[in-house]
């Protein structure tokens, strides 16, 4: 999955350990909306879903 380089550093924002998790989560929500780029906007909207 390919990340933009604001979404990459919004991601630098979770503790590090969680990121994993994070990341994988993020990227399945982005799967699921047939999205192949991980863009800020992306990030945004997966991070309001999730909490």
């Amino acid at each position: 999955m390919d990340w933009t380089a604001e979404a990459e550093a919004r991601l630098k924002e979770i503790p590090f350990f969680v990121r994993p998790a994070a990341r994988k989560k993020i990227e399945k929500f982005a799967q699921d909306q047939g999205l192949s780029q991980i863009t800020e906007s992306v990030y945004e909207a997966a991070k309001k879903q999730f909490g």
